[in-house]
């Protein structure tokens, strides 16, 4: 599992990545840092018209119910094969 540290040493790193992740992975890696840092996702979801709103939302309730320890090691593991 990753530690405080390394989480929050792979959140920097993010920001250096050589090359743009891609829609898809900065979805999982905003879902997985929301995860760990604040717990299921909450409130209504965005409307239709709010189409970044929603799919953030949507990718974050996707990994509603993991414990913050194990979003904080997938999150370090998915920087870490990207590059980071």
């Amino acid at each position: 599992m990753a530690t405080e540290d390394e989480f929050h040493a792979a959140a920097e790193d993010v920001k250096a990545l050589p090359a743009d992740p891609g829609n898809d992975t900065k979805l999982q890696l905003y879902a997985l840092y929301k995860q760990a840092t604040e717990g299921d996702v909450a409130g209504k979801r965005p409307g239709f018209t709010n189409l970044v709103g929603r799919a953030k939302y949507d990718a974050w309730a996707e990994v509603q119910g993991m414990d913050a320890e194990r979003a904080r090691a997938e999150y370090v593991a998915l920087v870490r094969g990207l590059g980071g």
